[in-house]
């Protein structure tokens, strides 16, 4: 009999954290999120360590950062030489199962994945990139033997699909012939269908959401194509949260949900045009910050959680539920004991590494209260990382948490600025990043009468 927990990973692409209703937003989107998050344990503050789709999609396969794996931008594989998702669990008796969208095979196009550019997944019903190859009512993946399979239907629907009938497989395996399994659905949606820069909305649904409400960044912040384009997100968002709800169902039917743990993430936000010329890419909340809740086993009754927490900390964090060991290369940690309030020892702050080959480097620190980021210069676009940074951010997310004003250059803010360009240097070491210097913003005097209070810069 199989004494060992399942995981189902429910994978979403570029959604934003305020699309949750767990997290304020009014529409109703994801009811079945926040009533599963609120039974399991919900990392309000989490984010993406890389916020691009291929860098953050090695954190998570590797446990590993993205620049430290080469894996910095769009377009490289999984690095040969690091651990290894699939292989961990492998190596420990687990089927392990993949679907949707891989972008980690380097130099294949699009479309199929060659057997050795898989990760050691056994499981395999995928397209290197979903965007490049299908339309939201077109859905086309690759299986085992690189044959092409097109699914009908609307593309969430079509893999949720392929998914419940993968999960009615597993639950009719005999006692002899069952293992414990770790399937990762990893859906487009709501990222935009690249083909025509659009958001399509699944038939019907195109103007459900029109006239909702933008959130302050996107209401306030030039170049937004959120007036646009909200609609059809929402709408894909709420598709997606309609899928969680029916696979939940499959595994209550087929008794499946005694024993699997579901884990729901993203791997990063969406700006649309707000902070650069596109849609991620930045160290902002709305590029960085994430939906990420675990449920079922250990992980119900852990309740919300505001520790600062990333998703490097997925891999350790499944690898601990599973009782297997966790390498020592990996550079997150588990999120388990937290469930038990046990928390001595937890960083107060998360690294993130951004930019890619279309624009300079930077590194950014993330606490509960602050974010401060810095920068390299153009000089050093298409690299992963730069001997030199300037200091380009600084918010107070306790009085701005949309980001709306850059107090970078206060005066009144030089000594939490230094205080987390310590930090951040700590943290870039640990990550086993180069030496680099990084250099101090001008400072624009304050001009007006200062009271220090208790707390005031906390």
């Amino acid at each position: 009999m199989n004494d060992k927990p399942n995981f189902l990973i429910f994978f979403t692409d570029q959604q934003r954290w305020d699309t949750l209703g767990i997290n304020g937003c009014a529409e109703n989107l994801t009811p079945h999120f926040d009533r599963l998050a609120r039974q399991g344990t919900f990392f309000k503050q989490a984010v993406s360590p890389q916020p691009v789709c291929g860098p953050c999609r090695s954190c998570l396969q590797t446990g590993q950062y993205a620049n430290f794996t080469g894996n910095w931008r769009n377009g490289a594989g999984l690095n040969p030489d690091a651990p290894h998702l699939a292989e961990l669990f492998k190596a420990e008796g687990y089927r392990t199962s993949y679907m949707g969208k891989w972008h980690l095979s380097a130099g294949t196009g699009p479309a199929a994945v060659p057997v050795e550019n898989r990760g050691g997944y056994e499981d395999w019903l995928a397209a290197n990139a979903i965007e490049g190859v299908s339309g939201p009512y077109s859905s086309v993946l690759w299986n085992e033997q690189n044959e092409e399979v097109r699914l009908p239907g609307y593309r969430v629907d079509a893999q949720t699909d392929a998914m419940i009938r993968y999960l009615k497989d597993r639950s009719e395996e005999s006692a002899e012939e069952a293992r414990p399994f770790l399937l990762m659905n990893s859906y487009l949606e709501p990222h935009h269908q690249n083909t025509d820069n659009s958001y399509p909305a699944p038939k019907g649904m195109e103007r459900t959401y029109q006239g909702c409400p933008l959130p302050p960044d996107l209401q306030m912040l030039e170049g937004s194509s959120a007036p646009a384009d909200w609609a059809g997100y929402c709408a894909m968002i709420k598709r997606l949260d309609e899928a969680l709800g029916r696979t939940m169902d499959v595994l209550t039917s087929t008794g499946l949900g005694k024993n699997t743990v579901v884990v729901f993430m993203s791997d990063h936000g969406c700006h649309f045009y707000t902070r650069n010329g596109e849609y991620k890419r930045s160290p902002h909340e709305s590029s960085v910050r994430i939906p990420f809740a675990f449920w079922g086993g250990d992980w119900d009754g852990g309740g919300e959680r505001n520790e600062a927490v990333s998703l490097l900390d997925f891999l350790p964090s499944l690898l601990d539920t599973a009782g297997i060991s966790i390498p020592e290369s990996l550079h997150g940690r588990s999120l388990l004991p937290l469930t038990r309030n046990e928390k001595a020892g937890w960083p107060e702050a998360s690294l993130i590494q951004f930019g890619d080959n279309s624009m300079s480097p930077g590194r950014a620190i993330r606490t509960q209260r602050w974010k401060y980021a810095v920068t390299a210069s153009d000089e050093y676009k298409n690299r992963g990382d730069a001997p030199e940074y300037i200091e380009t951010h600084l918010y107070d997310l306790q009085t701005d948490p949309y980001e709306l004003k850059n107090i970078i250059t206060s005066e009144v803010h030089a000594e939490v600025k230094a205080g987390l360009k310590k930090q951040l240097a700590e943290l870039m070491a640990e990550a086993k990043e180069a030496p680099a210097v990084i250099v101090d913003s001008p400072m624009v005097p304050f001009g007006q009468r200062r009271v220090e209070y208790p707390n005031s810069q906390r």
